[in-house]
């Protein structure tokens, strides 16, 4: 499961990218444009890690889910890839701005940003409401047991 430690990465680099971001258009300067550029750089990759583990961990952890925890989980998913696509074309604005001085460019992926570390801490929301909620991959939560066990079972006989 790796999933939880690329996910944590995933939310805080873009924070920290944004607020680098601002530091820059506050005092702009080359050095804050490279360290804000490779920070969304960095952010971009581990939006992408954080997408294809979730897929993998989010594999296992499915068919175990209630029908309402499956369908949440698939809203994940697919908030996730338009995320790590717009953080991807956001880190490209960004260094083409960065490498050929054009700072029109790099204010717009700045505010492309913002609105992406919205949706990402969106996105933590819906993460932790599958995890603390519904179970997902919480080893001892179900298991999946649930659903298999015969619901007489669990009704305590009155004697």
């Amino acid at each position: 499961m790796l999933h939880p430690a690329a996910a944590h990465f995933a939310v805080a680099l873009p924070i920290i990218s944004l607020l680098l971001g601002i530091a820059y258009l506050v005092k702009p300067s080359e050095l804050m444009s490279k360290i804000s550029t490779r920070f969304m750089v960095f952010a971009a990759i581990f939006l992408v890690a954080a997408f294809f583990t979730g897929k993998a961990d989010g594999g296992e952890a499915y068919i175990l889910l209630p029908e309402l925890g499956q369908a949440l989980l698939r809203d994940h998913k697919d908030f996730g890839l338009y995320l790590t696509i717009a953080m991807g074309i956001a880190a490209l604005v960004k260094l083409f701005g960065c490498f050929t001085k054009r700072i029109k460019a790099e204010i717009f992926s700045i505010i492309l940003l913002a609105i992406i570390a919205g949706g990402i801490l969106y996105q933590g929301k819906i993460g932790g409401e599958l995890t603390y909620t519904y179970g997902a991959n919480v080893e001892q939560h179900s298991d999946g047991m649930d659903c298999l066990a015969d619901p007489s079972d669990f009704i305590e006989e009155k004697e």
